[in-house]
């Protein structure tokens, strides 16, 4: 029979190491003023992203919709920055599988032209839909089991 601090109970809690610890570390690493930067990129994302969808609906090129992309994209990158930072789990986690989400509905719009405005508003859906899910399922994990929190 295994003892508490045996390697093959399975509710013995594993240090993590290496890459892990640092993509996954058990405890979510500060950012100082996160919400103020979250809050800020999110209001750029948000404007930038209607000028985009309503270009898109439009039939605006690409040389018009230039700048409210590249203000989507790298506002976007600012908010997985910062999610990213605090803990890579974030990816296997319900909100970052809405972002995953979003994101492959926007590269479906880029691959197939003629669903373009379709697939736009349906990232808009998951990217509400993962930002007001209850936390319990923004925070579910896919992959992580009990031993693993």
């Amino acid at each position: 029979m295994p003892s508490a601090t045996s390697s093959r109970d399975p509710r013995r809690v594993r240090p993590r190491t290496g890459v892990l610890a640092w993509l996954a570390p058990r405890r979510a690493r500060s950012l100082p003023a996160a919400r103020l930067w979250k809050v800020l990129a999110r209001t750029v994302h948000l404007v930038a992203m209607a000028l985009v969808v309503g270009g898109v609906a439009s039939g605006s090129g690409a040389r018009e919709m230039a700048a409210p992309l590249a203000l989507t994209v790298a506002s976007g990158l600012v908010l997985l920055g910062i999610e990213l930072w605090m803990t890579g789990a974030y990816l296997i986690e319900g909100a970052g599988f809405a972002v995953l989400a979003k994101l492959a509905l926007l590269g479906a719009g880029l691959l197939i032209q003629g669903v373009r405005l379709e697939t736009h508003l349906a990232a808009i859906a998951a990217a509400s839909i993962g930002s007001h899910m209850p936390k319990t399922w923004r925070q579910w994990s896919f992959i992580a089991t009990r031993g693993d929190a």
